[in-house]
């Protein structure tokens, strides 16, 4: 069935005379449970695209919205549906006036491939279709999340127009499906909100969150950073840029958290453009465009890399490690990182590098559970093996016997057909050694249960 959508209008600026029908689409995930996000989808149409009818000497615009929404993966239809909308013009003026309006949808975790378009209703040939894939990965679970970050023409905070459809949160957030900002949109508002604040998996008292701006050659070009409170486990972060005096480029806002005790980061980015044909490019530098800018490692200190680094040697070869000990400034190392974790990333296809994070996590649970005499876990033989293959598939345990010190032996069934550790507390100070594995390249000592008799 058929719904009417009145939308409101909105100056601003088109780059150039319309050539095709002017519609444009943008979309933003955020927290609905642990198995879905809700997704905001943002459109806009140009009035200047639109043939003007007059119903009962009251001039108006129609249009067509029509959204399609599939799984990917078994081919399910989760949205196919069409919208008219109409909006009462005045006609002294049709150019410059976007009609903006927003929908939005729950979507479980999985792969979409969306379809929008737009049209004028009185001249179907009048059309614009834009197709992308959409990745839903549920923001709300154990770990510290971001949601996409929503770019704004306007935010107005503390809004009593609770029925308007930009509401939330107590802020009215008025899109900007186009992404362009400049000589008449000045400002590039920005919302975003942060989950699980309150994970167990952090380790600091306050995350660091940072801010930068970045234009297309990867030069930072502004940065700002503060220390958000875990006093709450969601939080909105609202904000604003003033580009009046920015060249014409295109720009990529990143927004990055850092546990720091944990060497642990998440980030999210938002690129736009900005048209300002009054103001000269003043800075010719040029770097290649690499996207170490937009993750966590760019904003982590040398201090911060150094630690991850030591961390990481475990997975790392020998050649890896003697080029990062050569590295002698901080972008080096950040390049490096970034290079080192990309290379271990076993599904490129995400955004997210699972292997990665997993391997984060592993550092926590190593830390948490054998650390001894002031070792970090992920320091002793237990957590080094723990680190490298996982959670084993059955642990045996022998803290008490009589003619032996106490010894664990860690049995993983899916490697090698079957291999198993053993570690023994030789000191008596509840550090266990790694004295026996079936592993191949681990320590081999078939008598090793002489090293544990006690005599």
């Amino acid at each position: 069935m058929k719904k009417i959508i009145y939308l409101i209008a909105l100056i601003n600026f088109s780059l150039s005379a319309q050539l095709q029908f002017d519609f444009e689409f943008d979309y933003a995930q955020f927290g609905f449970d642990s198995t879905a996000n809700y997704v905001e989808f943002y459109y806009s149409f140009n009035q200047a695209s639109f043939t003007v009818e007059s119903k009962n000497s009251s001039p108006n615009l129609q249009g067509l919205l029509k959204i399609f929404i599939q799984n990917s993966e078994n081919g399910d239809t989760i949205v196919f549906n069409q919208w008219k909308v109409i909006h009462d013009i005045d006609t002294s003026d049709l150019s410059n006036q976007l009609l903006v309006g927003t929908l939005g949808f729950v979507l479980p975790k999985g792969t979409y491939n969306c379809a929008f378009s737009g049209s004028d209703l009185n001249k179907p040939e009048m059309l614009r279709e834009i197709k992308e894939q959409l990745k839903i990965k549920p923001f709300l679970n154990h770990d510290l999340s971001l949601s996409d970050i929503q770019l704004a023409s306007k935010i107005v905070q503390g809004s009593e127009n609770t029925s308007s459809v930009f509401y939330k949160n107590t802020y009215e957030v008025v899109p900007i499906p186009n992404l362009v900002f400049g000589k008449s949109q000045p400002v590039a508002f920005f919302y975003t909100e942060i989950y699980n604040l309150q994970s167990q998996f952090i380790k600091s008292d306050q995350i660091k969150m940072s801010q930068m701006l970045y234009n297309s050659k990867g030069k930072l070009i502004k940065e700002k950073s503060k220390y958000l409170s875990r006093k709450s486990n969601t939080r909105v972060e609202v904000g604003s840029h003033i580009l009046s005096n920015y060249p014409t480029d295109s720009y990529t806002f990143v927004i990055a958290l850092i546990d720091s005790l944990n060497n642990t980061g998440i980030s999210t980015a938002k690129k736009f453009f900005v048209y300002n044909p009054d103001v000269e490019v003043q800075d010719t530098f040029e770097v290649s465009t690499t996207s170490v800018l937009s993750s966590a490692f760019g904003s982590m200190s040398e201090e911060e890399l150094d630690d991850l680094f030591d961390k990481s040697k475990y997975i790392a070869s020998k050649e890896e490690i003697d080029k990062y000990e050569r590295l002698s400034n901080i972008d080096g190392k950040r390049e490096f990182m970034f290079e080192f974790w990309k290379n271990k990333d076993e599904n490129s296809a995400t955004s997210e590098n699972e292997y990665y994070r997993q391997y984060l996590q592993r550092i926590v649970l190593c830390n948490d559970r054998y650390t001894s005499m002031g070792k970090p876990g992920w320091k002793t033989d237990r957590g080094r093996v723990f680190l490298l293959y996982g959670e084993p598939s059955e642990i045996e345990r022998y803290p008490n016997q009589l003619e032996t010190r106490p010894y664990e032996i860690w049995r993983y069934n899916e490697i090698e057909g079957g291999v198993y550790f053993v570690f023994a507390d030789l000191t008596g100070f509840s550090d266990y050694s790694l004295v026996h594995s079936t592993k191949r390249g681990e320590l081999r000592d078939d008598n090793w249960t002489r090293r544990i008799a006690v005599r």
